[in-house]
């Protein structure tokens, strides 16, 4: 495969084409429809993967716990999109929303994303932009357009009272609520510095006590039963997970 300088040329909307060296990359993604977009194998060949698995490892670069809490929330994700019977093209996407949902972090300082305690008031609105920087990354894909909702308000809560536009309801995207139901979990099983993992059913307990505030009910109890089947070997294996090829 030879390589070379790409050249200089125009979408079908005007804009310019991304430039990279590798012509052959170049052409593949200058194919890139997304008006055709149907998250087929086809549209994410392996230059696009490549593209992706370079975004998630400079987020690992920066905090490898954020990268391992991506690849989990992407896990549960999945699993609440097919206890909902979503088709194979959602499933699909939920899965990406919920690799990318935090890779807005990268430009989080580090003393505030790193830090070994709980954050301050102050410290919690600057980690609060993280939706927006997410989505303002992704946005350069544009094979990536119909995730963008998802990624960006996936802190919205069922309530109103989330961020960053006080969303509320089914106003919420589907994915963006799936996505906060399945951080959410993650995180309360998680270990930090500051506090222990909690137990499986205590988390379950807490997004049940917060359904109709901060989650979306109906989401929940399918989450919860997606768990309780996995727990029984009830769930079926999903024969995406994109995340194999990515992270």
């Amino acid at each position: 495969m030879k390589k070379g300088p790409g050249k200089k040329s125009q979408r079908k909307d005007g804009k310019p084409r991304l430039v990279v060296l590798n012509p052959e990359i170049a052409d593949t993604l200058a194919r890139l429809d997304p008006a055709e977009s149907n998250f087929s194998d086809e549209l994410y060949p392996d230059a696009l993967f490549e593209c992706f698995r370079a975004i998630i490892s400079t987020l690992e670069e920066k905090d490898s716990y954020t990268h391992g809490h991506s690849i989990r929330v992407s896990e549960y994700a999945v699993m609440i999109a097919q206890e909902l019977n979503l088709c194979d093209k959602e499933v699909r996407e939920v899965e990406l929303c919920a690799l990318f949902h935090d890779i807005g972090k990268i430009g989080v300082p580090d003393n505030v994303l790193l830090k070994p305690a709980r954050l301050t008031r102050a410290e919690f609105e600057i980690m609060k932009s993280h939706p927006l920087r997410s989505a303002r990354i992704l946005e350069k894909i544009s094979s990536l357009a119909n995730l963008i909702p998802g990624i960006k308000y996936h802190h919205e809560r069922f309530d109103g009272l989330g961020y960053p536009d006080g969303l509320a309801g089914t106003g919420i995207p589907l994915f963006a609520r799936i996505i906060l139901i399945a951080d959410t979990y993650d995180a309360m099983t998680s270990t930090r510095p500051y506090r222990l993992a909690l137990d499986k059913e205590i988390a379950f307990t807490e997004l049940r006590n917060c359904s109709g505030s901060q989650f979306d009910p109906v989401l929940v109890e399918h989450f919860i039963a997606a768990m309780r089947k996995q727990d029984s070997g009830q769930m079926k294996q999903t024969r995406f997970r994109m995340a194999k090829k990515i992270a």
